[in-house]
C-alpha cells in the first residue's frame, strides 16, 4: 500500500489569488482591510460601551472599603451586596425608583397610544401640507428642554399639577413624541398597501385588516419606538429636576444626593439606572432584531 504524501494546505482565497491579475488581487487586499477595520470599530465601540457598565456593576457589588480602594478590581473580591443595600436604605431611592418605573411606562404607553395613529395617518394618507406636519413635527425636538421645563413648571402650577408623576410623564410623553411617530410612521410606510387591499379583497374591513395584517408587519418598529420612549423619560433628568420636588424620580433624587454622596452610593446608583433599562430591551429585543431581519428565539 502505497502512501500519498500531503502537501501544506493553504486558503482558497490565498491560492486563488496567485492567479489573480494584480488589480484584482489589489481589490481584494482593500476589501479585506475595510472590512478588518469595520470590525476593530465596532469592537472599540463596543469596549466604550461595556467597559464602564462592568466597572459600575464591578462596583456596585463590592464593599465599600473596596470601592473607595485603588487600584479597583474588575471582578470584585469578596462578592457582596452592602455597597447596593446602602444605596437603598438611602433616604427616598426606593420612592424615586417606583416614581421613575411609573413615569417611564406611562410615557412608554402614552406615546405608543398617540404615535402608532399619527404614524399610519402621516404614512398612509395623502393630505394638503402633509410634508409641513412632518417638518412641524421635527421642529419641536429643535427646542431645549431648558426652554420648556421653565415655563411648563408655571403652567403646572397654575393647574395644581404640579410634583406629580403624571404631569412629569406628560412632558416626557411630548419629548419623544416627534422621533416616536417619525419612526412609526417609516415603519408603516416601508409596508405595502397592496397587503391591506388585499385583506378587505377577501373580506376585512380596514380596522381588521389594519389589526390582522399590518399591525403584526409594523411591531418591531412599534417595539423599537416604545423602547426610545421608555429609554428617555428613564434617563432625563432636567424636567424631572424642574417639576418634582418631593415626587422625584431616581435621576433627580441621585443628582440631588450627589454633592453629599461617596463613591458607593455613586456605582450603587449608576448600577440602579442601568438595571431596569437593560431589563426592558431584553424582554423586547425579539422585536427589535425581527425589525433588522433576523429572528430571536
Amino acid at each position: 500500500m502505497t502512501v500519498i504524501p500531503q502537501q501544506p494546505t493553504t486558503t482558497a482565497e490565498t491560492s486563488g489569488q496567485r492567479h489573480l491579475p494584480p488589480e484584482q488581487r489589489q481589490a481584494i487586499r482593500v476589501r479585506v482591510i475595510r472590512r478588518m477595520g469595520v470590525y476593530a470599530l465596532a469592537i472599540l465601540i463596543s469596549l466604550w460601551i461595556m467597559i464602564p457598565i462592568v466597572l459600575i456593576a464591578s462596583m456596585a457589588f463590592s464593599t465599600p472599603s473596596a470601592v473607595r480602594s485603588f487600584p479597583k478590581e474588575i471582578i470584585p473580591d469578596p462578592v457582596s451586596t452592602d455597597t447596593l443595600e446602602f444605596f437603598l436604605n438611602a433616604e427616598g431611592i426606593l420612592r424615586s425608583t417606583v416614581n421613575s418605573i411609573i413615569v417611564a411606562l406611562t410615557t412608554f404607553v402614552l406615546s405608543t397610544i398617540v404615535a402608532t395613529p399619527a404614524g399610519y395617518a402621516i404614512s398612509r394618507f395623502v393630505f394638503r401640507g402633509r410634508d409641513a406636519v412632518r417638518l412641524g413635527i421635527l421642529s419641536v425636538r429643535a427646542f431645549p428642554i431648558v426652554i420648556l421645563a421653565v415655563p411648563l413648571a408655571v403652567t403646572f402650577i397654575n393647574l395644581g399639577i404640579y410634583d406629580s408623576v403624571y404631569s412629569l410623564a406628560l412632558l416626557h410623553t411630548a419629548l419623544v413624541l416627534p422621533t416616536s411617530v417619525l419612526v412609526i410612521a417609516s415603519v408603516f410606510a416601508s409596508v405595502p398597501y397592496e397587503l391591506e387591499e388585499a385583506a378587505q379583497v377577501f373580506g376585512c374591513t380596514p380596522v381588521r385588516a389594519f389589526f390582522s395584517v399590518v399591525m403584526p408587519l409594523t411591531l418591531p418598529g412599534i417595539a423599537a419606538a416604545g423602547v426610545f420612549a421608555f429609554v428617555t423619560s428613564w434617563n432625563e433628568v432636567f424636567a424631572a429636576v424642574l417639576l418634582t420636588l418631593t415626587n422625584r424620580t431616581l435621576p433627580a433624587q441621585i443628582l440631588f444626593s450627589l454633592d453629599k454622596s461617596g463613591d458607593p452610593f455613586k456605582f450603587a446608583g449608576g448600577f440602579f439606572m442601568l438595571v431596569p433599562s437593560l431589563i426592558f430591551i431584553f424582554f423586547i429585543r425579539r422585536y427589535l432584531f425581527n425589525m433588522w431581519g433576523q429572528i430571536s428565539k
